[in-house]
């Protein structure tokens, strides 16, 4: 399941890992004011500090960009920590900073204020909607350079098989056509006389 999310920056590695969410509702301003912050309870600040190693930090903020879902130093936080990466269908304070860092983060667009004025955070590690998607803990979420997609993770083996198989071919066919070989017959593979060459071709390359 695609999620219609944009790197921050460019130039970081892949990201892969299992979900670890956080869940946003609106914010009220009886509620949610500067004060929070000082509780280690906070879900937001818990989840930034709890959030296991490998895996990625997935935020609910009901595609509302108006506020910020975090900002530099908790991403940095989560970088530093061994978090994978950082997803919100929000958007993400000090973008140009979490851009350069060189590390997968993922959002709607950027976002200066504080999430305080538009986000109460209620839930870690519960099922959520991003970028509406279902995400639930312990899906695996896949990123690059172009977005994210977020795979069921009881099919998760099975997903990576096939998405490695058809990577192999591509990878393949691309060689062959930068060399000049027509399409037609190769891609797809329907003329036979292209298998013996491909699996030649996977048995040099070790694939």
């Amino acid at each position: 399941m695609f999620l219609a999310l944009h790197p921050v920056g460019h130039g970081a590695p892949n990201m892969v890992g299992p979900a670890y969410t956080l869940r946003t509702i609106p914010a009220r301003e009886d509620l949610d004011h500067l004060e929070v912050f000082k509780d280690p309870e906070h879900p937001q600040r818990k989840g930034v500090e709890e959030c296991p190693p490998g895996a990625v930090f997935v935020i609910d903020s009901r595609g509302d960009a108006r506020a910020a879902s975090a900002g530099g130093i908790l991403i940095t936080r989560l970088r530093a920590r061994g978090v994978a990466g950082a997803v919100t269908d929000g958007g993400f304070r000090d973008s140009p900073e979490i851009g350069a860092m060189g590390w997968p983060a993922y959002h709607a667009t950027p976002s200066a204020p504080t999430n305080l004025i538009h986000h109460h955070c209620v839930d870690l590690n519960v099922p959520i909607a991003c970028a509406g998607v279902g995400v639930h803990p312990g899906d695996i979420m896949v990123g690059d350079g172009e977005g994210i997609v977020c795979i069921p993770a009881h099919i998760a083996d099975d997903v990576a098989a096939e998405a490695f198989e058809q990577t192999v071919f591509e990878d393949f066919v691309q060689e062959r056509v930068a060399a000049g070989h027509t399409i037609r017959g190769l891609y797809p593979m329907t003329d036979a006389a292209n298998r013996p060459i491909y699996e030649a071709w996977r048995k040099e390359h070790g694939r």
